[in-house]
Formats: structure tokens, C-alpha cells, sequence
């Protein structure tokens, strides 16, 4: 009884350290609340660069008044971090190359997210915030997702929205600024962020609604202020959209159904011969089978008779009469009374009807004028 009790409490210690490194290692995935990791100084690294490295993209001619403007402030904006800019006007291109006093090795990476930035029509305010160590950027192309082009431009429209109120919903559900010029879309924001908006413009070229996206990020960000929920699956709080694609196709009136596959061939059709052996035709004589063949020519031969017969009978036949119906005699109560109609008439005739003649109108107002 000892040693079973003995396990038991053991069993249960094993259980409680498994808990607790499952509780450390949910923490350790998490950042903690206002954690900000330090900025990247001289002191890191005080010798510099070994090698200088640089990078070029190209600009479409469209930017080139704009980037002529703004380039002094990119130049003054990478001097801050040793990084030298140039602009070739006559080549349409931008590089940024690494200088002996570069001390971050990865500053020209980000410079060459900026220029790239630049290049895809994000206005330099927006643009600069690459060379920040909690920012990145993601340039999504999605000239290639859809083929009709007029397919294109409406989805495109579609992660716009209507006056761009789609594209500011996302930009504040995912703290990212985004850009859609062309075939691309340039999104700038932390990289939780960036992901989500991958996601968005992804599904929106592959003909799903933002708003689906836009309604399960509003619930993930309800969910995530929740400190007991954020280790726990967030699928039973999603909302779960089925597709409706109707097909447009009209079906046709005759559907040709398919038969049930089967391995074995159909049976073999009876041939003349095998059917007369089965009637014992086969058998016959000559002579039988011609009487035969007489005997059922005359039965079919008597039916059209008989039909054509009762066809022509048909015409002879009377049809059926309607059934008399004997007049009713007129009731005693709606007799008219002449002699009523006569005394009407006398009256009639004896009331004076029209105007007056003028010379009886004259002598009513004379009377008149007397009794006065």
C-alpha cells in the first residue's frame, strides 16, 4: 500500500513540473507588455565595416520630379546613419552604399528598403519610418494573381474600397501604412502587422471579400486584450464564411447520366439465330415458317382494317343533345300596373314645364308691387 501511494504522489509531481514548463515556455514566447529592445549603437560595434556593400533599384519616370524634390532630405536622413545616396537621373536608378563610418550592419538593408519605397510611390514622410528598428516593410506583387485584367482592376478597387475607406480600416486594425500603386502593394508597419496585410490583399486577389479579413481582425484584437485567452486557440470566436460561387453556366435540358463503372464487359446481344432457337422457330419447316409469316401479316393486316372501320364509324355516331328546359311562367308580383302609368302621364302633361312667357312674369311683379 506504501509503495502504490508512494507512485501516486510521484506521478502527480512529474505532472505539476510538466505544467510549469508548459506555463514558462507561453511566457517566453510572449513579449512583454511596453519591452522595447535597445537601439543599436557605436559601442556595438566599434570598428565598422569590414567590406562597403551597396544596392541600385530603378524608378519609374513618373517619380522623377518627386524624388528630384525630396532626395536632399533622404541624403540627410542616411548621413545620420553613414550611409551615402545618390540619384542618377539620366538611368532612372537610386543606390545606397555603406561608408567607413558605418557602424550598423544592417542600416543598409533598410536603406535599400527605403529607396525601394520610394520607388513604388510612398511619399517620403512614410518612407523614412524604415529606418526605425521596431518598423519593415513587404512590397506585394499582384500583377501576376489575376489574369483578365478588368478581374484585376475590380479586386484591386475592391481592397480600396469606396473613397479608400477599406484601405484606412486595415491600415488601422494592422498599425501598417499601405500603398496600392500599379501591380504592387507596399505596406509599411510592424511585422505582425505586415503579415496580416499579406494575408488580406492575398485572399482579396483570390475573389474573398476584405471585410471577411477586416471582421476577424476587429475579433482578434478584442481577443488579444485578454491576457487568459492569448496561449488558447482563437477558432471558436472566429466567424466561419462559406463560399457561395454559383456557377453562371446554363445546365442543359438532357443530362446524360453516367452508369456505375464496372469491371466486366456488358453481356453479348442475342443474335436472329439464337433468338429463333429460343422460340423453336429454328425447328420449322420451310413451309411452316412461310404460313407463319402469312398468319401474322393477315392479324395485323385485320387490326388496320378494324381501326380504319371504327374511324369512319365515328362520323355517324350523333352527339348528345341538351337536355329541354320548359319556359317559366312570368310570377304575379312583378306585373306591371298600366292603369298607374296612365294617372302618372295626365299628371305630367297637366304641369307646365320650361319658363315662364314674359308677359306672365310681367304681371307676377305688378301683384307683387300692389301688395307692397
Amino acid at each position: 500500500m506504501a509503495e502504490k501511494e508512494q507512485s501516486v504522489v510521484a506521478e502527480a509531481s512529474k505532472k505539476k513540473k510538466r505544467e510549469a514548463q508548459l506555463v514558462e515556455e507561453s511566457e517566453l514566447l510572449t513579449v512583454p507588455d511596453g519591452w522595447k529592445e535597445e537601439p543599436f549603437s557605436k559601442e556595438d560595434n566599434p570598428r565598422g565595416l569590414l567590406e562597403e556593400s551597396s544596392f541600385a533599384t530603378l524608378f519609374p519616370k513618373y517619380r522623377e520630379a518627386y524624388l528630384k524634390e525630396c532626395w536632399p532630405l533622404v541624403q540627410k536622413a542616411l548621413n545620420d546613419s553613414f550611409v551615402k545616396a545618390e540619384l542618377d537621373l539620366i538611368e532612372g536608378s537610386m543606390t545606397v552604399t555603406t561608408t567607413k563610418k558605418t557602424f550598423d550592419p544592417y542600416v543598409i538593408v533598410r536603406a535599400r528598403d527605403l529607396i525601394k519605397l520610394l520607388a513604388r510611390s510612398v511619399p517620403f514622410e512614410q518612407a523614412v519610418r524604415i529606418l526605425q528598428d521596431d518598423m519593415a516593410c513587404d512590397i506585394i506583387k499582384i500583377g501576376s494573381l489575376v489574369r483578365n485584367r478588368e478581374r484585376f482592376i475590380k479586386r484591386r478597387q475592391r481592397l480600396l474600397g469606396p473613397k479608400g475607406s477599406t484601405l484606412k480600416a486595415l491600415e488601422l486594425l494592422t498599425n501598417c501604412y499601405i500603398m496600392v500603386q500599379g501591380n504592387t502593394v507596399s505596406a509599411l508597419g510592424p511585422f505582425g502587422g505586415l503579415k496580416e496585410v499579406r494575408k488580406v490583399v492575398s485572399d482579396t486577389m483570390k475573389n474573398i471579400h476584405p471585410i471577411y479579413n477586416i471582421k476577424a481582425l476587429m475579433i482578434k484584437r478584442e481577443l488579444a486584450k485578454d491576457p487568459e485567452l492569448r496561449s488558447k486557440s482563437w477558432e471558436r470566436f472566429l466567424p466561419q464564411f462559406k463560399h457561395k460561387n454559383v456557377s453562371k453556366r446554363k445546365e442543359p435540358k438532357k443530362k446524360n447520366v453516367k452508369k456505375a463503372y464496372t469491371p466486366f464487359p456488358p453481356p453479348q446481344p442475342e443474335s436472329q439465330i439464337d433468338k429463333e432457337l429460343a422460340s423453336g422457330e429454328f425447328f420449322l419447316k420451310e413451309s411452316h415458317k412461310r404460313r407463319k409469316k402469312l398468319e401474322e401479316v393477315k392479324a395485323k393486316q385485320a387490326e388496320a382494317v378494324t381501326k380504319r372501320q371504327e374511324e369512319r364509324n365515328k362520323a355517324f355516331i350523333p352527339p348528345k343533345e341538351k337536355q329541354v328546359t320548359k319556359p317559366q311562367k312570368a310570377s304575379t308580383a312583378t306585373k306591371i300596373d298600366v292603369n298607374a302609368i296612365k294617372e302618372k302621364v295626365k299628371k305630367a302633361k297637366g304641369k307646365k314645364l320650361g319658363a315662364l312667357p314674359e308677359e306672365e312674369v310681367k304681371k307676377k311683379i305688378a301683384e307683387k308691387k300692389k301688395k307692397k
